[in-house]
């Protein structure tokens, strides 16, 4: 594994440890100032910019947020863009598979997009390279 691909993972790791702990500043922290962002959370319409993104994570943080865990994560970097694809659960519910796309500002990795949806059949291996 790549030094920029362990970064990327960091990245994405600090992000469902803001999630869990519902942790805004971090969460703010997290996601891009200078590139466009966008979420689209499970069964939401597409966010796009910064500030409807980081109001949504405001709501979803200040509420009983649910306890979530991230794994089977695995990087992909392409430059001085990266995307994480991973398996997301929440409150023990039915998984949820997740891409995070990030973007190198200054020497850090910053989430510029974040995408989940329901799974509808779930495979038991890991991708290759990926964190359980």
């Amino acid at each position: 594994m790549s030094p920029d691909e362990i970064a990327v993972l960091e990245a994405n790791s600090a992000f469902y440890r803001a999630f869990a702990a519902r942790d805004l500043p971090a969460m703010e922290e997290l996601w891009a100032r200078r590139a466009p962002v966008a979420c689209i959370h499970p069964g939401w319409d597409a966010l796009r910019g910064r500030k409807r993104v980081m109001e949504s994570w405001q709501g979803i943080l200040a509420g009983d947020a649910p306890a979530i865990s991230c794994t089977f994560a695995s990087a992909h970097v392409l430059g001085e863009a990266a995307y994480v694809v991973c398996r997301e659960r929440i409150d023990g519910g039915p998984p949820v598979v997740a891409t995070n796309v990030y973007v190198r500002e200054g020497s850090a990795w910053k989430l510029c997009h974040h995408q989940a949806g329901m799974v509808a059949e779930v495979r038991e291996e890991a991708p290759p390279g990926a964190r359980a």
